[in-house]
């Protein structure tokens, strides 16, 4: 028996520690070097030679209650040309070297300065206030966050969670509503992550109990709430917005000392709670599941369920401990759409957001830091598209629209790299 169990065993670290390797093609690594210079190419036909010479751009750096910084005005040709160049230069390097190790920190490196580039072009004549920018990226990157640790939770112990769009909705609607009635935004944190709890339950039900395939369900709990929030959007909230349907927001919450900080004091040390429990969730689900035996259990049902029940484990019990959690953190990154910013709930109002944070999860490889990445990402493109629009730089307002969800379709089709989901992801399990 001992044998059996220690055979288990290393069988379960093996196939923990294989889930964390992402497989780059030498061509892929071509790929994006080729990428790049494409990019840098671009930069300087489009933000270096048609730019007259004289252009410059104004970055304002100051946002309260941070201290006050000069701001930043720089020529539109030389910084364009100079990002250009370095951009171009990186995607030379990955085309010309033969190891993979940190091709993507290489390329990521590249493509921001492809943006600065385009940030400095798009600014061109005008001032652009790069604090509220980015006070405007780590807002709409707050509910990925949570989405995407919801996603985590649940796969990494081998569920695949679709619904998260699903708990989004129930968690917005009934965090807008009890906010609303009760005049207490704690309780509507708390039933929006109910909500969520809720419907990461009938996941867990229907897929383990019964042996459902979970992306049907998945997809099913989304049309349902989605058509209930409909329902009762336009039945029970419209006709009495002011009592159901106009909850106070959380106010910021400023850190002294570290608020004053310029640049990054508004942005990191003067947000909401929905902010501050996303970093907190961020940490405690890393630590817990990379750094304790929770975690290894977690990570082992998810690889090898029948090596971890050997061990003894129970897998279904982790299974269910784990997608009920995921479904109260997606809940609660519902609740954050309306009673951290909006105000209001409104009919659809996550728009597809859920599936941008499961595309942030594989992004990230199953990893909270990792999905944290992209999710920045993707807010980044949510609070650029709303400052292009307002300095007019000509690019048509849908295709401004059509970024994340453009960024989202290239993460899933594999433009990132080929990535290994945990090997029992989605796979029913039956005890023998």
């Amino acid at each position: 028996m001992r044998a059996v169990r220690a055979t288990a065993g290393a069988e379960v670290a093996e196939a923990t520690g294989a889930a964390e390797v992402r497989i780059v093609s030498g061509g892929r690594v071509r790929g994006m070097g080729v990428f790049l210079v494409l990019l840098a190419a671009l930069a300087i036909l489009g933000f270096v030679l048609r730019v007259p010479a004289k252009a410059h751009a104004t970055f304002l750096l100051t946002a309260p209650p941070a201290i006050s910084v000069a701001p930043l005005t720089m020529s539109v040709r030389w910084t364009a040309g100079v990002l250009a160049v370095l951009c171009g230069a990186l995607g030379v390097l990955l085309v010309v070297r033969r190891q993979q190790r940190g091709a993507y920190l290489l390329f990521g490196l590249g493509f921001a300065l492809f943006l600065w580039a385009f940030l400095v072009w798009a600014a061109r004549g005008a001032q652009l206030n790069f604090v509220e920018m980015l006070v405007t990226t780590l807002i709409s990157t707050t509910p990925l966050v949570f989405g995407a640790l919801s996603g985590v939770m649940c796969e990494r112990s081998g569920v695949i969670n679709i619904a998260i769009e699903g708990q989004f909705l129930a968690g917005a609607f009934l965090g807008a509503m009890i906010g609303s009635v009760s005049g207490d935004l704690w309780l509507g944190m708390l039933a929006g992550a109910v909500a969520g709890g809720l419907f990461g339950w009938l996941l867990a039900f229907l897929a383990l109990r019964y042996a459902v395939d979970q992306i049907i369900v998945g997809v099913v709990i989304v049309a349902f709430c989605t058509g209930l929030t409909n329902f009762l959007t336009e039945q029970v909230l419209t006709p009495d917005q002011t009592t159901l349907n106009s909850p106070q927001t959380f106010a910021p919450i400023a850190i002294p000392l570290f608020d004053k900080i310029p640049i990054l004091g508004p942005v990191l040390f003067d947000e909401n709670i929905f902010v501050y429990l996303a970093a907190i969730l961020l940490v405690v689900v890393h630590v817990g599941l990379f750094r304790t035996r929770w975690g290894l259990r977690v990570r082992a049902v998810g690889e090898h369920p029948r090596a971890a029940e050997t061990v003894g484990i129970h897998v279904l019990s982790v299974r269910y401990r784990n997608v009920i959690l995921g479904g109260v953190i997606a809940g609660i990154g519902g609740a954050s759409f309306t009673i951290g910013s909006v105000g209001e709930f409104s009919s659809e109002m996550t728009a597809g957001l859920g599936y941008v944070a499961l595309a942030a999860m594989i992004f990230g490889r199953w990893r909270p830091f990792g999905a944290l990445g992209a999710s920045l990402l993707f807010g980044f493109s949510v609070s650029l598209q709303s400052f292009l629009a307002v300095l007019n730089v000509g690019i048509p307002s849908p295709f401004l629209a059509m970024a994340p969800y453009v960024i989202t379709i290239a993460v899933v089709s594999g433009l990132v790299g080929r990535v290994r989901p945990p090997a029992a992801d989605g796979a029913p399990y039956r005890r023998e």
